[in-house]
Protein backbone atom coordinates (compact mmCIF):
# COMPACT_ATOMS: atom_id res chain seq x y z
CA UNK A 1 0.00 0.00 0.00
CA UNK A 2 1.25 3.11 -1.12
CA UNK A 3 1.74 6.48 0.60
CA UNK A 4 -1.17 8.09 -1.02
CA UNK A 5 -3.78 5.14 0.35
CA UNK A 6 -2.48 5.35 3.53
CA UNK A 7 -3.13 9.21 3.75
CA UNK A 8 -6.52 8.65 1.94
CA UNK A 9 -8.21 5.64 4.78
CA UNK A 10 -6.97 7.97 7.46
CA UNK A 11 -8.91 10.50 6.10
CA UNK A 12 -12.11 8.12 5.60
CA UNK A 13 -11.47 7.38 9.06
CA UNK A 14 -11.33 11.13 10.10
CA UNK A 15 -14.15 12.18 8.47
CA UNK A 16 -16.57 9.04 9.57
CA UNK A 17 -15.55 10.37 13.21
CA UNK A 18 -17.20 13.93 12.44
CA UNK A 19 -19.79 12.66 10.84
CA UNK A 20 -20.65 10.29 14.28
CA UNK A 21 -20.02 13.60 15.86
CA UNK A 22 -22.69 15.38 14.01
CA UNK A 23 -25.08 13.00 13.81
CA UNK A 24 -25.01 12.61 17.97
CA UNK A 25 -25.71 16.65 18.20
CA UNK A 26 -29.06 16.78 17.15
CA UNK A 27 -30.14 14.50 20.06
CA UNK A 28 -28.25 16.33 22.48
CA UNK A 29 -29.30 20.14 21.02
CA UNK A 30 -33.24 18.68 21.59
CA UNK A 31 -32.54 18.07 25.11
CA UNK A 32 -30.98 21.19 25.32
CA UNK A 33 -33.97 23.13 24.02
CA UNK A 34 -36.20 21.12 26.11
CA UNK A 35 -34.22 22.55 29.67
CA UNK A 36 -34.41 25.77 27.78
CA UNK A 37 -38.21 25.47 27.72
CA UNK A 38 -38.42 24.11 31.00
CA UNK A 39 -36.87 27.06 31.94
CA UNK A 40 -39.10 29.62 30.29
CA UNK A 41 -40.60 32.68 31.75
CA UNK A 42 -44.34 32.50 30.73
CA UNK A 43 -46.35 35.74 31.26
CA UNK A 44 -50.01 35.16 32.21
CA UNK A 45 -52.69 37.80 31.31
CA UNK A 46 -55.36 36.37 30.37
CA UNK A 47 -57.76 32.87 30.39
CA UNK A 48 -55.91 31.89 27.28
CA UNK A 49 -52.35 32.57 28.34
CA UNK A 50 -52.99 30.14 31.35
CA UNK A 51 -54.29 27.07 29.25
CA UNK A 52 -50.52 25.69 28.66
CA UNK A 53 -47.84 26.22 31.78
CA UNK A 54 -46.57 22.54 32.03
CA UNK A 55 -43.47 23.66 30.96
CA UNK A 56 -43.09 26.86 32.82
CA UNK A 57 -40.62 27.17 35.90
CA UNK A 58 -41.58 30.71 36.24
CA UNK A 59 -44.84 32.51 35.90
CA UNK A 60 -45.43 36.04 36.37
CA UNK A 61 -49.65 36.89 36.78
CA UNK A 62 -50.26 40.25 35.70
CA UNK A 63 -53.40 42.02 36.18
CA UNK A 64 -56.48 40.57 34.32
CA UNK A 65 -60.07 39.85 34.13
CA UNK A 66 -61.93 36.86 33.81
CA UNK A 67 -64.75 37.22 31.66
CA UNK A 68 -68.33 35.46 32.14
CA UNK A 69 -68.20 31.87 32.40
CA UNK A 70 -64.78 31.50 32.67
CA UNK A 71 -62.67 29.94 35.45
CA UNK A 72 -58.88 30.14 35.66
CA UNK A 73 -56.21 26.99 36.01
CA UNK A 74 -52.11 27.63 37.18
CA UNK A 75 -50.52 24.51 36.59
CA UNK A 76 -46.96 25.25 35.79
CA UNK A 77 -43.84 23.25 36.09
CA UNK A 78 -42.90 21.09 39.41
CA UNK A 79 -41.19 23.30 41.11
CA UNK A 80 -42.03 26.37 39.02
CA UNK A 81 -42.13 30.14 41.00
CA UNK A 82 -45.12 31.83 40.64
CA UNK A 83 -45.30 35.54 41.40
CA UNK A 84 -48.41 37.91 41.01
CA UNK A 85 -47.78 41.85 40.00
CA UNK A 86 -51.23 43.09 39.39
CA UNK A 87 -54.91 42.26 40.75
CA UNK A 88 -56.89 38.80 39.29
CA UNK A 89 -60.40 40.32 38.90
CA UNK A 90 -63.75 37.74 38.16
CA UNK A 91 -66.35 39.15 36.48
CA UNK A 92 -70.34 37.50 36.48
CA UNK A 93 -70.45 33.95 36.35
CA UNK A 94 -72.53 30.75 35.71
CA UNK A 95 -69.35 28.56 37.34
CA UNK A 96 -69.90 26.25 40.13
CA UNK A 97 -66.07 26.88 40.93
CA UNK A 98 -63.39 26.39 42.04
CA UNK A 99 -63.12 29.60 39.81
CA UNK A 100 -59.19 29.61 40.46
CA UNK A 101 -56.96 26.81 40.93
CA UNK A 102 -53.38 26.55 41.85
CA UNK A 103 -52.28 22.59 40.64
CA UNK A 104 -48.32 22.80 40.60
CA UNK A 105 -46.50 20.22 42.45
CA UNK A 106 -43.64 22.13 44.86
CA UNK A 107 -45.01 25.51 43.90
CA UNK A 108 -43.37 28.77 45.16
CA UNK A 109 -46.21 31.17 45.04
CA UNK A 110 -46.06 34.86 46.02
CA UNK A 111 -49.27 37.42 45.67
CA UNK A 112 -46.98 40.46 46.03
CA UNK A 113 -49.63 41.63 48.35
CA UNK A 114 -52.32 41.58 45.21
CA UNK A 115 -56.01 40.96 45.37
CA UNK A 116 -58.34 37.66 43.38
CA UNK A 117 -61.26 40.14 43.47
CA UNK A 118 -64.90 39.49 43.03
CA UNK A 119 -66.25 42.64 40.93
CA UNK A 120 -69.15 43.93 42.66
CA UNK A 121 -70.78 46.73 44.25
CA UNK A 122 -71.07 47.80 47.49
CA UNK A 123 -73.46 45.64 48.77
CA UNK A 124 -71.42 42.91 47.71
CA UNK A 125 -72.31 39.03 49.22
CA UNK A 126 -76.22 40.30 47.88
CA UNK A 127 -74.82 40.83 44.65
CA UNK A 128 -72.22 38.23 44.77
CA UNK A 129 -74.36 35.55 45.84
CA UNK A 130 -77.76 36.01 43.42
CA UNK A 131 -76.64 38.39 40.86
CA UNK A 132 -73.07 38.40 40.14
CA UNK A 133 -72.28 34.84 41.26
CA UNK A 134 -75.07 33.06 41.74
CA UNK A 135 -73.48 29.60 41.40
CA UNK A 136 -70.10 29.42 42.81
CA UNK A 137 -69.66 27.35 46.47
CA UNK A 138 -65.77 27.80 45.96
CA UNK A 139 -63.89 30.82 44.70
CA UNK A 140 -59.97 29.73 45.09
CA UNK A 141 -58.54 25.91 45.13
CA UNK A 142 -55.35 25.51 46.67
CA UNK A 143 -54.00 21.99 45.16
CA UNK A 144 -50.48 20.72 44.51
CA UNK A 145 -47.99 21.45 47.12
CA UNK A 146 -45.16 23.72 48.18
CA UNK A 147 -45.72 27.23 49.94
CA UNK A 148 -48.38 29.97 49.27
CA UNK A 149 -48.21 33.52 50.24
CA UNK A 150 -48.91 37.21 50.25
CA UNK A 151 -52.26 37.45 48.58
CA UNK A 152 -55.53 38.31 49.56
CA UNK A 153 -58.61 37.09 48.59
CA UNK A 154 -61.32 39.70 48.41
CA UNK A 155 -65.50 39.40 48.30
CA UNK A 156 -65.60 35.43 47.83
CA UNK A 157 -69.29 34.72 46.90
CA UNK A 158 -69.11 31.70 49.35
CA UNK A 159 -66.18 29.65 50.50
CA UNK A 160 -63.00 31.60 50.01
CA UNK A 161 -60.10 29.14 49.56
CA UNK A 162 -60.18 25.44 49.68
CA UNK A 163 -56.84 23.24 50.56
CA UNK A 164 -56.72 20.39 48.83
CA UNK A 165 -52.77 19.77 48.49
CA UNK A 166 -51.21 16.11 48.27
CA UNK A 167 -48.06 17.16 49.75
CA UNK A 168 -46.41 19.09 52.57
CA UNK A 169 -47.77 22.92 52.40
CA UNK A 170 -46.93 26.18 53.81
CA UNK A 171 -49.60 28.84 53.95
CA UNK A 172 -48.68 32.29 54.85
CA UNK A 173 -49.10 35.66 55.25
CA UNK A 174 -52.61 34.89 53.11
CA UNK A 175 -55.81 37.16 54.07
CA UNK A 176 -59.40 36.87 53.24
CA UNK A 177 -61.17 39.22 53.63
CA UNK A 178 -65.01 39.46 53.33
CA UNK A 179 -66.03 42.02 55.74
CA UNK A 180 -68.11 43.66 52.90
CA UNK A 181 -70.75 40.97 54.22
CA UNK A 182 -70.68 42.47 57.55
CA UNK A 183 -73.70 45.20 55.72
CA UNK A 184 -76.81 43.70 56.66
CA UNK A 185 -75.54 40.89 57.44
CA UNK A 186 -75.32 39.80 54.03
CA UNK A 187 -72.27 37.43 53.94
CA UNK A 188 -72.91 33.67 54.60
CA UNK A 189 -70.84 30.84 54.29
CA UNK A 190 -67.89 32.48 53.57
CA UNK A 191 -65.49 29.68 54.91
CA UNK A 192 -61.99 31.40 55.04
CA UNK A 193 -60.26 28.19 54.98
CA UNK A 194 -61.52 24.39 54.48
CA UNK A 195 -58.59 22.27 54.87
CA UNK A 196 -58.95 18.37 53.46
CA UNK A 197 -55.30 17.39 53.53
CA UNK A 198 -52.27 16.43 55.49
CA UNK A 199 -49.11 18.03 56.05
CA UNK A 200 -50.51 21.56 55.84
CA UNK A 201 -49.66 24.89 58.22
CA UNK A 202 -50.92 27.75 57.74
CA UNK A 203 -49.32 30.77 59.48
CA UNK A 204 -49.70 34.41 59.89
CA UNK A 205 -53.04 34.53 57.48
CA UNK A 206 -56.26 36.97 58.71
CA UNK A 207 -59.73 35.72 58.03
CA UNK A 208 -62.87 38.58 58.65
CA UNK A 209 -65.79 36.65 57.21
CA UNK A 210 -68.82 35.38 58.67
CA UNK A 211 -68.51 31.77 58.83
CA UNK A 212 -65.41 29.51 59.93
CA UNK A 213 -62.20 31.34 60.02
CA UNK A 214 -60.96 28.15 59.35
CA UNK A 215 -62.41 24.56 58.69
CA UNK A 216 -60.19 21.21 58.91
CA UNK A 217 -62.25 18.72 57.45
CA UNK A 218 -60.01 15.28 57.07
CA UNK A 219 -56.20 15.16 57.58
CA UNK A 220 -53.20 14.57 59.93
CA UNK A 221 -50.23 16.82 60.89
CA UNK A 222 -52.18 19.85 60.64
CA UNK A 223 -50.44 23.48 62.48
CA UNK A 224 -52.88 26.62 62.59
CA UNK A 225 -50.34 29.60 64.54
CA UNK A 226 -49.82 32.62 64.99
CA UNK A 227 -53.39 34.09 63.03
CA UNK A 228 -56.01 36.49 62.92
CA UNK A 229 -60.28 35.60 63.05
CA UNK A 230 -62.26 38.67 63.28
CA UNK A 231 -66.24 38.33 63.45
CA UNK A 232 -65.85 34.67 62.35
CA UNK A 233 -66.91 31.22 63.68
CA UNK A 234 -63.65 30.64 64.79
CA UNK A 235 -61.36 27.64 63.99
CA UNK A 236 -63.20 24.82 63.77
CA UNK A 237 -62.16 21.29 63.31
CA UNK A 238 -65.48 19.60 61.41
CA UNK A 239 -68.29 19.46 60.54
CA UNK A 240 -66.51 15.69 60.75
CA UNK A 241 -68.57 13.45 58.28
CA UNK A 242 -68.58 9.51 58.01
CA UNK A 243 -65.50 8.61 56.90
CA UNK A 244 -63.70 11.19 57.55
CA UNK A 245 -60.80 11.92 60.15
CA UNK A 246 -59.05 14.02 61.53
CA UNK A 247 -55.40 13.53 63.82
CA UNK A 248 -52.40 15.47 64.86
CA UNK A 249 -53.13 18.65 65.11
CA UNK A 250 -51.79 21.93 66.92
CA UNK A 251 -53.67 25.02 67.11
CA UNK A 252 -51.24 27.85 68.78
CA UNK A 253 -50.97 31.69 69.20
CA UNK A 254 -53.95 32.28 67.35
CA UNK A 255 -56.28 35.78 67.93
CA UNK A 256 -60.36 35.27 67.97
CA UNK A 257 -62.64 38.05 68.23
CA UNK A 258 -65.91 38.67 68.12
CA UNK A 259 -68.38 35.89 66.29
CA UNK A 260 -70.37 33.33 67.47
CA UNK A 261 -67.84 30.58 68.25
CA UNK A 262 -64.28 30.39 69.49
CA UNK A 263 -62.59 26.81 69.11
CA UNK A 264 -65.04 23.64 67.86
CA UNK A 265 -64.84 20.56 67.13
CA UNK A 266 -67.74 19.73 65.67
CA UNK A 267 -69.03 15.86 64.50
CA UNK A 268 -72.10 14.92 62.59
CA UNK A 269 -74.43 13.40 64.97
CA UNK A 270 -74.74 9.90 62.16
CA UNK A 271 -70.92 10.48 61.13
CA UNK A 272 -69.57 6.73 61.50
CA UNK A 273 -65.91 5.14 60.51
CA UNK A 274 -64.58 9.41 61.36
CA UNK A 275 -62.70 10.10 64.26
CA UNK A 276 -60.88 13.10 66.14
CA UNK A 277 -57.70 12.34 67.64
CA UNK A 278 -54.51 14.29 69.37
CA UNK A 279 -55.89 17.97 69.21
CA UNK A 280 -53.73 20.47 71.28
CA UNK A 281 -54.71 23.96 71.91
CA UNK A 282 -51.71 26.03 72.96
CA UNK A 283 -51.73 29.91 74.25
CA UNK A 284 -54.98 31.26 72.05
CA UNK A 285 -56.38 34.58 72.47
CA UNK A 286 -60.27 33.85 72.28
CA UNK A 287 -62.63 37.15 72.92
CA UNK A 288 -65.92 38.70 72.10
CA UNK A 289 -67.74 35.31 71.83
CA UNK A 290 -71.41 35.66 71.63
CA UNK A 291 -72.44 31.64 71.85
CA UNK A 292 -69.60 29.06 72.70
CA UNK A 293 -65.94 29.97 73.93
CA UNK A 294 -64.70 26.27 73.74
CA UNK A 295 -67.46 23.66 71.47
CA UNK A 296 -66.75 19.79 71.70
CA UNK A 297 -69.86 18.18 70.32
CA UNK A 298 -70.54 15.28 68.31
CA UNK A 299 -74.29 16.32 67.44
CA UNK A 300 -74.07 18.27 64.98
CA UNK A 301 -75.44 20.39 63.13
CA UNK A 302 -77.17 21.01 67.27
CA UNK A 303 -74.74 22.37 69.20
CA UNK A 304 -75.72 20.51 72.42
CA UNK A 305 -78.46 18.16 71.15
CA UNK A 306 -77.97 14.14 71.38
CA UNK A 307 -74.16 13.16 70.77
CA UNK A 308 -73.75 10.48 68.19
CA UNK A 309 -71.32 7.21 68.74
CA UNK A 310 -70.10 6.68 65.61
CA UNK A 311 -66.82 9.05 65.48
CA UNK A 312 -65.40 8.93 68.57
CA UNK A 313 -63.19 11.78 70.30
CA UNK A 314 -60.11 10.96 71.82
CA UNK A 315 -56.39 12.99 73.13
CA UNK A 316 -57.78 17.13 73.57
CA UNK A 317 -55.89 19.17 75.91
CA UNK A 318 -55.09 23.05 76.15
CA UNK A 319 -51.48 22.83 77.42
CA UNK A 320 -47.77 24.41 76.41
CA UNK A 321 -49.16 28.29 77.59
CA UNK A 322 -52.52 30.05 78.27
CA UNK A 323 -55.54 29.59 75.89
CA UNK A 324 -57.56 32.38 77.34
CA UNK A 325 -61.48 32.64 76.48
CA UNK A 326 -63.84 35.38 77.25
CA UNK A 327 -67.38 35.36 76.14
CA UNK A 328 -70.43 37.71 76.56
CA UNK A 329 -73.50 37.51 79.17
CA UNK A 330 -75.29 35.19 76.91
CA UNK A 331 -72.55 32.62 76.07
CA UNK A 332 -71.03 29.21 77.69
CA UNK A 333 -67.72 29.42 78.73
CA UNK A 334 -67.00 25.03 77.33
CA UNK A 335 -69.48 22.82 76.06
CA UNK A 336 -68.54 19.12 75.81
CA UNK A 337 -71.18 16.89 74.65
CA UNK A 338 -69.77 13.16 73.90
CA UNK A 339 -71.13 10.30 73.25
CA UNK A 340 -68.20 8.57 72.38
CA UNK A 341 -64.75 10.66 73.86
CA UNK A 342 -62.28 8.68 75.91
CA UNK A 343 -58.98 9.71 77.25
CA UNK A 344 -57.47 12.23 79.42
CA UNK A 345 -58.02 15.25 78.43
CA UNK A 346 -55.03 17.97 79.97
CA UNK A 347 -57.35 21.23 80.25
CA UNK A 348 -54.75 22.92 82.55
CA UNK A 349 -53.70 25.69 80.55
CA UNK A 350 -57.41 26.90 79.59
CA UNK A 351 -58.75 29.83 81.10
CA UNK A 352 -62.00 30.96 80.44
CA UNK A 353 -64.10 33.78 81.76
CA UNK A 354 -67.56 34.99 81.40
CA UNK A 355 -70.97 34.26 80.27
CA UNK A 356 -73.17 31.62 81.77
CA UNK A 357 -70.74 29.23 82.94
CA UNK A 358 -70.26 25.72 81.43
CA UNK A 359 -71.82 22.36 80.52
CA UNK A 360 -69.57 19.22 80.22
CA UNK A 361 -70.99 15.82 78.94
CA UNK A 362 -67.37 14.10 78.55
CA UNK A 363 -68.76 10.43 78.07
CA UNK A 364 -65.75 8.59 79.09
CA UNK A 365 -62.85 11.20 78.87
CA UNK A 366 -61.27 12.11 81.64
CA UNK A 367 -60.95 15.73 81.74
CA UNK A 368 -58.45 17.37 84.16
CA UNK A 369 -57.22 21.30 85.16
CA UNK A 370 -58.13 24.12 83.77
CA UNK A 371 -60.65 27.38 84.30
CA UNK A 372 -64.13 27.55 83.32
Amino acid sequence: MDRQQVSMIRGFFVLASLVALVVALPSNHTASRTDTAKRATCTVNSVSSASNLSSCSTVVITGFTVPSGETVTIAAASGATVTMTGDIVFSKTTSSGPLLTFNTKNINFNGGDHNINVRCGSSHHRQAQTEVLPNPTLFVKFKGSGTFSSVTVLNSPAQAISVGTTDTTVIEHVTVDNSAGNAGSLGHNTDGFDISASDVTLSQVTVNNQDDCVAINSGSSLVIEDSTCIGSHGISIGSIASGKTVSNVKIARNTITGGLYGLRIKVDADATSASVSGVTYEANTVSGITDYGVLISQSYPDNDGTPGTGAPISGVSFTGGTTSVSVTSSAYTVVVDCGACSGTWDFSDLDATGGKGHIIAANKATISGGKY
